[in-house]
This record gives C-alpha cells, sequence and structure tokens, in this order.
C-alpha cells in the first residue's frame, strides 16, 4: 500500500501526464494506492459543482483510508511535526502536509507525492518515505 497526497490525484482527474501519475495509475491498477481523510477533504473542497462533489465522494468510498482511526493522535504528531520543522527553519506551506506526513510514517507506508514540502519534510523526519518523484 502506498499513502497518495492530494497533488498527485489533482493532477489524475486533471489529467496531467507527469511520473507520479504514471505511478498512481499503476498503484491503482495493483489496488495499491491509498488516501487519507484530509486528501479526500483537499480533494473534494475543490469540486466544480455538487454533481462533482458527489461523483468524486462515491469514487473515494472505494479507496483505503488510511489513518482515520486515530484522527487525534495524527493531529497532535502533525503539530509537533510542524513545529519541528519551523525549528529546524523550514515552515511547510500547509499544515495538512504534515497530517499527511504522519499518516504515512503512522501507517508505515511510503508517501507518493509531487510537492517539494515533503522533501523538506523528510530531512526533519527520516521515518517519511518518499516514493521517488523523477
Amino acid at each position: 500500500m502506498i499513502l497518495v497526497d492530494s497533488t498527485v490525484w489533482i493532477d489524475l482527474l486533471r489529467s496531467r501526464e507527469t511520473i507520479p501519475v504514471a505511478r498512481l495509475r499503476r498503484l491503482l491498477d495493483l489496488g495499491e494506492a491509498a488516501a487519507a481523510p484530509v486528501v479526500v477533504q483537499e480533494i473534494l473542497q475543490g469540486a466544480a459543482n455538487p454533481a462533482s462533489f458527489r461523483k468524486l465522494q462515491k469514487y473515494f468510498t472505494g479507496i483505503p483510508l488510511l489513518g482515520s482511526g486515530r484522527i487525534v493522535d495524527l493531529h497532535v504528531a502533525a503539530a509537533e511535526l510542524y513545529a519541528r520543522a519551523r525549528w529546524h527553519a523550514i515552515t511547510p506551506r500547509s499544515p495538512h502536509d504534515c497530517l499527511i506526513a504522519v499518516t504515512a510514517i503512522g501507517d508505515d507506508v511510503p508517501l507518493l507525492h509531487d510537492d517539494r514540502d515533503y522533501e523538506h519534510l523528510a530531512k526533519v523526519e527520516p521515518r517519511l518515505k518518499l516514493v521517488p518523484c523523477k
């Protein structure tokens, strides 16, 4: 199983052909792609209309969700990771990235992404395993 960041899901939905999207397509074929609740939120909040929202919501109910059973602990861990990053002169652009990162760490799965913030977070938290983007 590999946790997939919203950046890659959004590129897939927009039919962008990137290396992470190609990897996501393979993961979907193998049944190995997962999301986190915050990833689903980020995708659904970008829906263009109610019909699109419902379609996306239905699609993501079939994707395995990681971390949903320990949401409070994940938020605390994400806040700690965000603070630790700041203590190392790194300010993540989104606290959601820290939540996604600690979800991957907690489930001991790699993270497929297309967001440079994760590269910085991995320097602060070496347990964060990233799928190579290049």
